[in-house]
């Protein structure tokens, strides 16, 4: 038998190749699964809108022509219509994507990556840490999030870095809980006591042993709440605390489309429907995400 041979683990192939077959178990669960399928679809599109805007878009998305405002959808080549300043919804729909896209990502970006340390912190320290941690967590809890998010951006300022960090702060708590609840379960387990007992430092063994265990979860929750940060961003765009205008935001185009339901309502019509199938596309591929990650689940 040659050298390389001798040299392989009798482990190392049987444990590759399972966790090969996981992944392809999963994603093949992930395909099966129509529902997610539409929602995979439906990000897909707004990524391409968001990337390829300026080439999607039909007009300057902050041109006024003040001669065609509130025009119908199909008029003078308005693919949606105009607002009530002459501006082509079409191309304000399409790079508002960009600004709901970048909340949702950075925002709870923001949020896992801070609520998730706080989380493993708590979880695999216990005591004085876990009962600080948690009890700030729980006072974070006491407000209703859309509440936490109109308070932070009273405090910080309308903008769109502010939109991400407000929205990111509020989402910290959640994402503590679930990681505190996944640590509490793992870090029991057999393979982390021999992980500490062969001399492994804490940082190795949560970083290295525990985190991995936790991402599922982690995955499935980040997936779902990116949908509740576009429809926050919204919100706080409709009330002006947000993406301040001209800057074109999903929320503000339905804030100026509520004035004229009656006499224009697809200014409104066409930024709901925009929000409604966003939000839509992440819960459904959040769910399918959930689904396929579920060891539970038959292959």
């Amino acid at each position: 038998m040659s050298n390389q041979a001798q040299n392989i683990s009798p482990v190392s192939v049987p444990l590759a190749e399972k966790k090969k077959r996981k992944e392809n178990s999963v994603w093949r669960r992930l395909l099966k699964n129509k529902l997610a399928l539409v929602g995979m679809i439906i990000i897909a599109i707004m990524i391409i809108f968001s990337v390829f805007a300026p080439l999607i878009a039909t007009h300057p998305p902050n041109a006024m022509d003040l001669a065609n405002s509130l025009s119908e959808p199909g008029v003078d080549g308005h693919i949606l219509g105009t607002d009530n300043y002459g501006r082509d919804l079409f191309s304000r729909i399409i790079y508002g994507t960009q600004i709901s896209l970048i909340v949702g990502i950075f925002a709870i970006g923001l949020g896992g990556v801070i609520g998730t340390l706080l989380g493993l912190v708590a979880g695999y320290y216990g005591g004085k840490w876990d009962a600080i941690i948690m009890r700030l967590m729980d006072g974070l809890f006491a407000f209703p999030f859309i509440l936490l998010s109109i308070a932070l951006m009273t405090v910080l300022g309308a903008g769109l870095f502010n939109v991400i960090l407000a929205i990111g702060v509020a989402n910290i708590p959640g994402f503590a809980r679930i990681v505190r609840g996944q640590v509490l379960a793992v870090k029991e387990e057999e393979y982390i006591e021999v992980t500490r007992s062969l001399g492994a430092n804490h940082s190795r063994i949560i970083f290295h042993h525990i985190l991995p265990n936790c991402m599922a979860p982690i995955i499935v929750y980040a997936t779902m709440n990116v949908a509740g940060a576009i429809i926050s961003e919204a919100a706080l765009s409709f009330l002006g605390l947000g993406v301040q205008p001209p800057t074109a935001s999903w929320g503000s185009i339905l804030k100026d489309g509520k004035d004229f339901l009656v006499l224009s309502p697809h200014m409104a019509t066409f930024s709901g429907l925009a929000i409604l199938l966003s939000v839509l596309g992440f819960n459904l591929f959040g769910d399918g995400l959930r689904d396929a990650l579920d060891p539970k689940m038959k292959v």
